[in-house]
């Protein structure tokens, strides 16, 4: 690989965890409510994707067929996570979709007829075995309600990976997804109650979590991935989980509990077996 792919690649991974450590910071901390949190990504995304794509976004529209699935699988992710960080850690946050997300790809694979080695089998399991001990009783165990609407962003960011797959354009795919969230935040902006007031620390923090980490970070993805094998852009992004964890200490002044150490090896050490059986078949 090139210096440029390395780098590429390296500033993409940081800014997948980056986001976590973004929404956390804003709504964990009372900066801004959860659902102008999605709003503001979402808007400013759009904007970054737009200037990116050059306006190419609007034709590939109109002969996007399946835009409204996108759009659900975007909306069930955007919303999920960002309410989901109210009640978790960033590094929590960012193992949990990261793991579910993986397993729903993996789990489609299956339903649509591929038949997993045994060694894909056990760290399928692996990885199921590593997201149940975050939801051990203990002192220090995850919010419960955390988990589950994190699972659902997982299922929802899965989904819409998925969906994206046979997408010509992938940057323009995502422009109009971002574009046709905006108008439905907005409503359930106007008639949900928010649970914290807006600051300015809290949009900018929006902001950057729309028009740097996603927009553009997916920009550099992108521009990395046709460099990469699908079993190595696969396998590095098992160090986004880690980065996010690693960015929630350092500034946010977060504890890595043994269960998240625990789950996350227990969850990056079998995705990372799946992902190695999967490539030798």
């Amino acid at each position: 690989m090139t210096i440029r792919v390395v780098a590429y690649t390296g500033l993409a991974l940081v800014a997948f965890a980056a986001n976590s450590l973004l929404c956390r910071w804003a709504i964990g901390e009372g900066a801004m409510d959860a659902m102008g949190f999605a709003l503001c990504r979402a808007t400013s995304g759009f904007v970054a994707l737009a200037l990116l794509t050059r306006g190419r976004w609007n034709q590939h529209l109109r002969e996007d067929s399946g835009r409204w699935w996108r759009l659900l699988a975007w909306l069930t992710y955007l919303i999920a996570f960002s309410f989901s960080y109210l009640r978790l850690q960033t590094g929590v946050g960012a193992l949990v979709l990261f793991g579910v997300t993986q397993l729903t790809m993996i789990g489609a694979g299956l339903r649509q007829g591929e038949r997993p080695r045994r060694r894909e089998w056990v760290g399928l399991i692996l990885a199921l075995v590593g997201l149940g001990l975050l939801t051990l009783p203990g002192a220090d165990a995850p919010d419960v309600l955390g988990l589950v609407l994190m699972t659902f962003a997982g299922v929802g960011w899965g989904a819409y990976s998925l969906l994206g797959r046979s997408s010509t354009q992938p940057m323009a795919s995502n422009c109009a997804a971002f574009l046709g969230s905006v108008p439905i935040l907005l409503m359930l902006v106007w008639f949900i109650p928010a649970e914290s007031s807006w600051s300015g620390r809290g949009i900018g923090l929006a902001i950057a979590s729309g028009a740097l980490t996603t927009a553009l970070g997916y920009s550099l993805w992108y521009a990395a991935l046709p460099a990469l094998s699908r079993t190595r852009a696969a396998v590095v992004q098992l160090s986004v989980p880690i980065l996010a964890a690693m960015m929630g200490i350092a500034v946010l002044g977060e504890t890595a509990s043994w269960q998240l150490v625990a789950s996350g090896a227990t969850v990056l050490g079998g995705i990372a077996l799946a992902i190695a059986a999967r490539h030798q078949r």
